[in-house]
């Protein structure tokens, strides 16, 4: 893929999600920073490698200004061009798991139940002769002490 290619396929996938002056605004952005990276040296497989699909980079644009309150319009065209969670892929690539957060709580929750449960436990096994044993280091001392 050429950075003609990159770009309009970045054009067509925004388009469904943003206004046309933010899909002009960022497809412009795109077309300089390849520029700006092969001036640098690099080649333009490498740079559009490096910003991998365009779709992809469509799909993080248009959340990010869903988040920051900005979103017009819905994300069709990349829905029905992409199969699959694309987002999945990309982040077992790197290597890094999004866990939500209600999850580490109830992982938290499960580990401190468990230690509560080990430490009864160990408790109640000893306490049969725990007690009897200070039962009668009591009784010792007591007797130690009327002499």
């Amino acid at each position: 893929m050429d950075r003609i290619e990159f770009t309009d396929k970045l054009q067509h996938a925004l388009s469904g999600g943003l206004s046309s002056a933010a899909v002009a605004e960022n497809v412009q952005y795109y077309r300089e920073y390849i520029d700006v990276e092969i001036r640098k040296g690099r080649s333009e497989e490498e740079v559009l490698g490096s910003l991998g699909d365009p779709r992809l980079l469509a799909k993080s644009i248009i959340e990010a200004n869903k988040r920051a309150g900005q979103n017009e319009g819905t994300n069709q065209n990349y829905d029905e061009e992409t199969p699959g969670s694309v987002y999945g892929e990309q982040e077992r690539e790197k290597g890094t798991v999004r866990v939500p957060g209600w999850l580490i709580g109830l992982i938290v929750v499960v580990v401190l139940l468990l230690i509560i449960g080990v430490v009864f436990s160990v408790i109640s096994f000893l306490a049969p002769i725990i007690i009897p044993v200070l039962i009668v280091l009591l009784l010792v001392n007591f007797f130690k002490g009327r002499r």
